[in-house]
This record gives C-alpha cells, structure tokens and sequence, in this order.
C-alpha cells in the first residue's frame, strides 16, 4: 500500500484541509493512521505531492508537503517540511525540526532535534499598506547542507549559507554564514573552533 493511502482496514478514507497562512491555498493531505497493539495510533499529514523514496521512515505527527525525501532517511516525530524541500539519502531529521522551503539536505546528514530553518532575511506579516503579503511579496532564499554534516539540537540555521560536508554545528548554534568542510562550529554566531581530522 502506498504511504500516502490509510493503512486502517474497513475505515474511510479521511482527508484534512490545512491553509498554509500566506501560500492562500488550500492542500489535500491524507492522513495515515496506523493502528498497532492497544491503542497506539500514528498520525501524520503527507500531501499527495511529497516525493518518498524507498524505506523512509516516518514517525508520529509529521507535516510534509510538496517536499522530496530520498531512500533511507528518517524523519523523527513532530517535524515540519515545506514544499520545494529536499533531503537526500540515509539522513536522519530528529523530533521537533522546522525545514522550511529552499533547504537542499544532501545525502548522510544528521540533524538533531528541535532545529530550526529560515527562508527570508527580512520576514514580515504584512506590507506597509497593512496588507498580508503573499509568496510574491518576498523571496525565498535557498540554504544548502552539505553531505555528512551534522547539526546539533536547537541549532537554528540562516538563510543563504551553505554547510559544508562533515561539518559539525554545535547544540544551540546560530549560523550566520557559510561553514567549510571538516570543522566544528559553536556559539551564536557560530565560529569555526577547529578542523576535524
């Protein structure tokens, strides 16, 4: 059965309507549950536009649309990825993570929980006539994780940086700009402190 069809034997199907705030348009997701012993239940909202490749793994409460996820990956419990996402082969994205549209995640990466994504330099609710803005009033700015790399838990990463491969963010770190390859980088802002052998 395709992940994107209910899994519950003799139940209707069930669809919810969710409006993504300035993207004013409204996306059918489907809504998988998964029935196991007892009463644990799974639920997660994947749209019929998310690209799963093989075994990926899925855990609870998971919000995924027009994103793509390669073979192997594992996207923990309570994470969010938007449209035009992409995460590559055997990557694991941990509990709590906000991936947001314009973040390319390469193949082998490891991102820990709670990390957050940003996609505007200057984000506002509304223009200055007091109306909302719309995706044609700002412009997504794309952010590239390298392959290897790994980013802490609660790490929060700019837009228009590049990690580079096998870079290691620290817990906590706010990346401001681009990290090379092989280092460790700490703090807020984050800094390189060492190269990685």
């Amino acid at each position: 059965m395709s992940s994107l069809e209910l899994l519950v034997s003799n139940q209707p199907k069930l669809t919810h309507w969710r409006h993504y705030g300035h993207y004013k348009k409204m996306i059918n997701c489907h809504i998988n549950i998964i029935y196991k012993k007892g009463l644990n239940v799974e639920y997660q909202c994947i749209a019929s536009d998310v690209k799963l490749g093989k075994d990926v793994k899925i855990y609870k409460f998971v919000n995924l649309y027009g994103c793509a996820i390669d073979d192997g990956t594992k996207i923990g419990a309570f994470v969010e990825i938007q449209k035009n996402a992409k995460i590559g082969k055997n990557c694991k994205i941990s509990s709590h993570t906000f991936i947001c549209e314009g973040v390319i995640i390469e193949d082998n990466v490891f991102i820990g929980h709670g990390v957050m994504f940003i996609n505007d330099k200057y984000p506002r609710a509304a223009n200055p006539d007091g109306s909302m803005q719309t995706e044609s009033d700002w412009n997504v700015v794309p952010t590239t994780i390298k392959k290897g790399a790994s980013i802490g838990s609660g790490a929060t990463v700019l837009c228009g940086v590049t990690i580079g491969e096998n870079a290691i963010i620290g817990a906590g770190a706010v990346v401001t700009k681009n990290i090379p390859a092989n280092v460790v980088a700490v703090g807020v802002p984050a800094r390189v402190m060492r190269k990685i052998k």
